[in-house]
């Protein structure tokens, strides 16, 4: 008998067992339903039936309203794609402020295509004897040469600036735009120090790049490079862009083997590579801050380290090509000078050994106009420190100056220094 009662107590623990397990087997196969079936029903009500039942409950006569009775439990729904606000957030994040400027600056961009002849002289195997060479001269042939580069319009009238080394020696000049028109293009004007020239193509109300002022150069913020690099400019007449940033400002070098003169140099890391010659760097508002002239590397691509003409320079050098066809550098001073001697120093009590004595003003000049005479010793041009004589003349031939330009002296004259401003003048003919 104390048996069957066992048994019948522990068959109705199994069974309440099993119950919970099934119970907990179905809130993991439906997470969150039992709880949410278990939890007492919830009602959605505005404003004013919350005040309502507020001033029931507080006034002891609170009852169960309709929607308390009827309220379904409800479910959010989470949709599995993008919802068609969430695309258009996404495609307006895309667009930025550098692809806003590539937008604003891409068709001003242009190819540029070169045709030049060249010379090449050929020796002959007898040239180094005397009598034979006689019959037999050395022979010159002609050989067309094809370049390429990019440029970009700065009116809308049709002025493009591009580099002078991109159209040097060229018979024909063809310019290709992003509508894909090509034009016969006119040289208007070179200057070979800078490295800039100036072209004209027959156009009207053309879109063209905004200058932006070179002194308000940020390092760091963001440089845009567009151009014709290796020609990839002839497939859809579509300039390619790279961007980096502003890496350094005011890159001054030395008059290269060529003759050139580059300085005020921007720096940037954007990738520029052959055919990028000419072309725009931008900023992230579109506005021009430099043209694309040069690279250091070893390889013959880009590292990196890519150099261009600031915007300020090059609204100035187009101005002179476009009035003149040139920029006038053929200036003077108008004084001779030599190094500073012990004897020097002594009897004109220098406080230092160096400097450029001044042995003679010509009359006339813009150093005699400046007040400048003999036995004033130069001690800084420009703020660049002078040593001997040489400095003197280092500092005219690998500067940028030009007629109109005024250079700034610091002199020693009677025991003290002092400051004198000389204006270069076109030399006398």
């Amino acid at each position: 008998m104390l048996f069957a009662k066992v048994k019948t107590l522990l068959t109705y623990i199994l069974g309440i067992l099993a119950g919970i397990g099934l119970v907990l087997s179905a809130d993991r196969l439906f997470p969150g339903r039992l709880s949410q079936a278990l939890r007492p029903r919830t009602t959605v009500q505005d404003t004013s039936q919350t005040e309502s039942t507020a001033s029931e409950q507080s006034s002891g006569k609170s009852q169960p309203t309709e929607a308390m009775r009827t309220a379904p439990v409800q479910f959010t729904h989470y949709p599995a794609v993008p919802s068609a606000s969430v695309s258009g957030e996404i495609e307006v994040s895309r667009r930025n402020a550098i692809t806003r400027a590539v937008e604003e600056v891409s068709p001003t961009v242009v190819g540029i295509n070169v045709i030049s002849m060249r010379e090449y002289r050929a020796r002959h195997p007898f040239a180094d004897d005397p009598f034979l060479r006689q019959f037999f001269p050395d022979q010159i042939y002609r050989q067309k040469v094809e370049n390429l580069g990019s440029g970009f319009i700065i009116s809308p009238d049709g002025y493009v600036l591009t580099n002078e080394h991109v159209v040097q020696k060229a018979s024909q000049i063809i310019v290709t735009t992003t509508s894909g028109e090509k034009y016969d293009a006119k040289a208007v004007g070179f200057d070979y120090d800078s490295d800039v020239a100036l072209l004209k193509i027959d156009g009207q109300n053309l879109p063209f790049v905004q200058f932006g002022a070179s002194e308000g150069n940020l390092i760091g913020e963001w440089a845009i490079a567009l151009g014709n690099p290796f020609g990839l400019f002839s497939i859809h007449s579509q300039p390619s862009v790279s961007v980096g940033v502003i890496s350094a400002v005011d890159r001054d070098f030395a008059r290269n083997a060529d003759g050139r003169l580059y300085q005020d140099m921007v720096q940037t890391d954007a990738a520029i590579n052959r055919g990028n010659s000419g072309g725009p760097v931008v900023n992230a508002a579109g506005e021009l801050i430099g043209m694309a002239t040069m690279i250091f590397t070893e390889s013959g691509g880009s590292i990196g380290l890519g150099f261009a003409i600031p915007s300020s320079k090059l609204k100035q050098i187009y101005e002179d090509l476009k009035s003149r066809g040139a920029v006038d550098r053929d200036f003077w001073v108008g004084l001779l000078a030599q190094n500073v001697t012990r004897l020097v120093a002594a009897s004109l009590r220098l406080p230092e050994l160096r400097g450029a004595v001044i042995t003679d003003v010509e009359p006339n000049s813009p150093a005699a106009k400046a007040g400048l005479e003999p036995a004033d010793v130069i001690m800084e041009v420009n703020g660049s420190r002078i040593d001997r004589a040489g400095d003197l003349q280092s500092f005219f031939r690998n500067n940028d100056l030009r007629v109109g330009d005024a250079v700034k002296l610091t002199i020693f004259r009677n025991g003290k220094t002092e400051e004198v401003k000389v204006k270069l003048e076109k030399r006398r003919n």
